[in-house]
């Protein structure tokens, strides 16, 4: 069954050809690699228990496990959300991911985020697959850094 039926909607045109065309497993394989140098462990918000209208439109603090290759380190982030927080702790680390496109689109019980990267020299698609939004975004933030990284 091609990947195309997992999706409630309609996918990002990009990738519409792949999704019709390769199994789940198979774009997956390509899109969502989970092997690789860049991996993400622990994820939070510190600012979690304040409620967003209390703080305002301020940034939110983030704290994350990275590994990047044989290193694993915690990083922290103020940004406005998870995404940016990610890519900055992952730009902070010498890993350029810019988004330049971003669709996060319902999956019967999950979340499939898809997003275009760009590192100032190529671009690439990746995908993040989560039951949860948050989750499926950075996740598709960590397998386009891969990407990009096996691309050069």
């Amino acid at each position: 069954m091609p990947f195309a039926t997992h999706i409630d909607h309609l996918m990002p045109r990009a990738l519409r050809e792949h999704a019709a065309s390769k199994t789940f497993d198979e774009f997956v394989d390509e899109y969502a690699p989970t092997a690789g140098p860049v991996r993400l462990g622990q994820w939070s918000c510190d600012d979690e228990k304040r409620s967003a209208r209390r703080i305002g439109p301020q940034a939110r603090t983030y704290q994350a496990t990275l590994a990047l290759g044989d290193f694993i380190d915690t990083s922290r982030a103020a940004a406005t959300g998870p995404v940016a927080a990610l890519t900055a702790m992952l730009y902070e680390r010498g890993i350029a991911v810019e988004l330049t496109a971003f669709h996060q689109l319902p999956a019967g019980e999950h979340t499939a985020t898809f997003i275009r990267g760009c590192d100032g020299t190529r671009s690439e698609w990746a995908m993040g697959w989560s039951a949860d939004p948050t989750q499926s975004a950075l996740r598709a933030v960590i397998a386009c850094a891969n990407r990009l990284l096996a691309s050069a």
